[in-house]
């Protein structure tokens, strides 16, 4: 939101976003009048995305999507890649490296193994070459495409945090919006993400008027729901059940490189409200420096019973460094997070997204 930003800094920067603005809607008039063609591809495709600059769960939900098809439906997921160091098209494996394909990619892969994930800058292209490497395939979740508009999903899934009203904010440099608010017409659903989960009825009837969303687009709540500790690194001891942790005093520390750590850290004051917090810009590569950095602050730790925490996908960046020290990578841990739909939500949300997929799906067919 802009008013974590110096109002200065902010004032400065409306010229920069003025410009901005005026790009991309030049850009969307074009895609909106046809002079740029969208293109439709013969299969449910299915686009996640959002309208600011991260922060949204756009992982968790691509992930609930998956999850919620993957044993009924031959299914892939496409991404770009962000931060990758390879070029093109390039499929993901279970021993892919976050240079190959990024870390959400990796994140997806590894925890569905059974289902094929690849990136590209170009979309179009890369579901033509999922298509032809998988001539079973049946439906394709986009990752991140919300402004990636030389693809019409067949359904759009627009997300937006519920601690960064759109509303309230600017457009890129001065705020987080990538494009104006009215570009949530083009999508079919609308997730406020990361609610409270005791969220009020009153309380969505608000934001539901606020949005002003056309009858034929559907709003749903969801929340984000952490998960017992995972190692970082295979091998290393299961986390201690909290009987175990009971009554003991121990510190945590806490690394990331995600939009939000807040919420992160607000669970982990459930197991210790002693946390040493690190934080790093989103999507961060760790270099040895910043291991070294991390190692200085856990070895200034002076008490014995500590523990190493950091998010699921600042994992998948540090299991590169596999010559940290053992005693150290036997302390460290990620927390998993998914998403839970708020009351009803999650019923019609499933309804909503397997009725298009089991209406359109075409099966053993190339696009």
């Amino acid at each position: 939101m802009t008013g974590s930003r110096n109002p200065l800094l902010t004032f400065l920067l409306l010229p920069f976003s003025f410009v901005y603005g005026l790009a991309v809607m030049v850009r969307n008039f074009c895609f909106d009048t046809g002079i740029l063609v969208s293109q439709h591809f013969p299969l449910p495709v299915i686009g996640v995305g959002n309208i600011t600059a991260g922060g949204t769960g756009k992982t968790p939900h691509v992930e609930y999507i998956v999850n919620l098809l993957k044993d009924t439906t031959c299914l892939a997921v496409l991404s770009r890649g962000y931060r990758r160091k390879s070029s093109g098209f390039v499929v993901a494996s279970t021993v892919s490296g976050v240079e190959d394909v990024g870390d959400e990619p990796l994140q997806i892969k590894k925890k569905f193994p059974g289902i094929e994930v690849a990136v590209d800058t170009s979309r179009a292209r890369g579901i033509r070459n999922i298509c032809r490497i998988n001539k079973k395939l049946q439906a394709v979740v986009l990752d991140d495409s919300f402004q990636h508009r030389w693809v019409k999903p067949g359904i759009s899934v627009m997300l937006t945090d519920y601690n960064r009203p759109m509303k309230k904010d600017l457009l890129l440099p001065a705020g987080r919006l990538r494009e104006r608010v009215s570009a949530k017409s083009r999508a079919e659903i609308v997730i406020i993400t990361k609610c409270p989960p005791d969220i009020k009825p009153i309380e969505r009837r608000i934001i539901k008027k606020d949005l002003n969303l056309f009858p034929w687009q559907s709003l749903y709540f969801s929340t984000f729901t952490y998960g017992t500790p995972l190692p970082v690194f295979a091998g290393a001891p299961s986390f201690p059940e909290r009987e175990e942790l009971k009554g003991v005093k121990y510190d945590i520390l806490m690394v990331t490189g995600i939009v939000a750590p807040r919420l992160l850290k607000k669970y982990l004051r459930g197991f210790s409200p002693r946390i040493i917090q690190i934080t790093f810009p989103d999507h961060h590569s760790f270099r040895s420096r910043d291991i070294r950095r991390i190692i200085a602050a856990w070895n200034e730790i002076k008490n014995d019973r500590k523990f190493f925490m950091t998010s699921e996908k600042d994992a998948m960046r540090l299991q590169k460094f596999t010559d940290i020290d053992p005693g150290i990578k036997e302390k460290m841990y990620y927390v998993p997070v998914a998403v839970s739909f708020i009351d009803k939500d999650g019923e019609a949300f499933n309804n909503q997204i397997i009725n298009y997929v089991g209406k359109n799906r075409r099966d053993h067919i190339l696009c």
